[in-house]
């Protein structure tokens, strides 16, 4: 039973980038998948979550119009489309569940179980 978040890598700014979130030993339909990232020396940020039940998303205010996520329920994965990425969002990601209900999607200890994280650095 594990999430196993892939995907990072170097990018330039304003590149696009893509990151998935594959479970394995579970199905991810009844829950709420999160991404979230932490930067050096800075908390942990609630980025992007969706809601695998109804397929309502949200979306952090740093984020919201760059990113986008989406599920693949035949592949129990769900990804992270980030474009127009910045030097800010340089951090590493990392993928985690909540079971329903999750009363506040973007906080991260609403998520019980975690995946390793995937690092994201947008440089030039």
């Amino acid at each position: 039973v594990q999430l196993q978040a892939s995907g990072g890598g170097l990018v330039q700014p304003g590149g696009p980038l893509r990151l998935s979130c594959a479970a394995s030993g579970f199905a991810l339909d009844y829950y709420v998948i999160g991404w979230f990232r932490q930067a050096p020396g800075k908390e942990r940020e609630g980025v992007s979550c969706i809601n695998n039940s109804d397929g309502s998303t949200f979306y952090g205010d740093s984020v919201r119009g760059r990113f986008t996520i989406s599920r693949d329920n035949a592949k129990n994965t769900v990804y992270l489309q980030m474009n127009s990425l910045k030097p800010e969002d340089t951090a590493v990601y990392y993928c985690a569940t909540g079971r329903l209900p999750v009363f506040r999607p973007l906080t991260p200890n609403e998520y019980g179980r975690w995946g390793q994280g995937t690092q994201v650095t947008v440089s030039s």
